[in-house]
């Protein structure tokens, strides 16, 4: 029994050692940190008029960059098509994907992709003009709709339709900001896309938002979250690792404001986060106070919600579902133990 114990711990550490960190040692010997986002999300990820990117997907970017090259800046944001985003990652053109990308069960088996945790939760909705005096889903029976190509919103729309008798017709597109134009041009009856999107759309690209209304119905839901490549779990721990210590964060009251102060803390948890106590961060090869780069370049989940989307942004989104599940929402940390 003794010797199958110390074979096993054996095969154990050998299968540690030999754990795949590619894209670690790729972003560290770079030193720049590929990211893949969306060229036209208001929220999640699109340019302002210096060209910067902003939203909820840059800001987990920047972080992610803070903590593992120690600069937040150190991001080259590629702006991805829904069509070619998953082929990108694949291919090695970006080192993670953050853009607002729905997660499946035939996106995590079929792909070649890993999945990590959900950083959004939303459900696919539909906008219309408020002359149109639509209440309710059924009285787009017949509607023209303007849809995205390669998204889980086009599937979704063809399956609600046919399961509730809806005979609406699609119109397609294969980029995003030519289906913003034709819905707003007046050639669509409804726009359908994540609510989050919608409600970013109608801030960002209608000429007069306050003729327009995304209804309170969703079809859907749609668990946005970032994707990395199988077969490299040491990269994808960290994607995974960071969206939890974000979550951690706020639950612990540590800010961008004071997380250098919090530093200090005698609780036991925060320093188990800011890596002031253990060793954490080097079981995933960075420095133990990464998570300390990571809070201070973006702040904690909930800041990085409430500029980008929330009640302090233009999008001014409820946190819902995105909310601590300490305060009814279904955001909730792994433990840092």
């Amino acid at each position: 029994m003794k010797k199958t114990i110390v074979l096993a711990a054996g095969v154990l550490a050998t299968w540690t050692a030999a754990a795949p960190a590619a894209t670690l040692d790729t972003v560290k010997s770079r030193g720049t940190l590929v990211c893949g986002v969306s060229a036209g999300f208001a929220g999640f990820s699109a340019p302002d008029s210096q060209g910067n990117y902003k939203g909820l997907d840059v800001d987990y970017c920047r972080a992610l960059a803070a903590g593992v090259l120690g600069d937040a800046n150190k991001v080259r944001y590629v702006a991805l098509t829904a069509q070619n985003r998953f082929t990108a990652l694949q291919s090695g053109e970006i080192d993670v994907l953050y853009r607002n990308s729905t997660e499946t069960f035939l996106r995590g088996v079929t792909l070649g992709l890993r999945q990590g945790p959900v950083n959004f939760y939303d459900g696919q909705g539909f906008v219309v003009k408020k002359d149109l005096g639509v209440k309710e889903l059924k009285d787009l029976k017949g509607a023209t709709v303007c849809v995205a190509q390669g998204t889980t919103h086009e599937v979704t729309l063809g399956d609600y339709g046919r399961a509730n008798n809806i005979d609406w017709k699609p119109l397609v597109f294969d980029r995003v900001d030519t289906m913003y134009q034709t819905f707003f041009g007046g050639r669509c009856d409804a726009m359908t896309q994540d609510a989050s999107a919608l409600a970013g759309a109608v801030t960002t690209a209608a000429p007069k938002p306050d003729d327009y209304v995304v209804l309170p119905q969703t079809i859907s839901k749609e668990p946005l979250g970032p994707f990395t490549r199988n077969g490299d779990e040491v990269w994808s721990d960290i994607i995974t690792w960071l969206h939890y210590g974000l979550i951690e964060a706020e639950e612990l009251g540590v800010t961008q404001a004071n997380v250098e102060e919090m530093t200090k803390s005698s609780t036991p948890a925060i320093q188990r986060l800011l890596g002031t106590s253990g060793d954490l961060g080097s079981r995933l090869g960075l420095d133990n106070k990464w998570l300390v780069g990571a809070i201070k370049a973006a702040g904690n989940y909930g800041e990085i919600y409430e500029r980008n989307v929330g009640k302090a942004s233009p999008l001014k989104l409820d946190r819902g579902l995105n909310a601590l599940w300490t305060k009814g929402g279904m955001m909730y940390a792994i433990p840092f133990k």
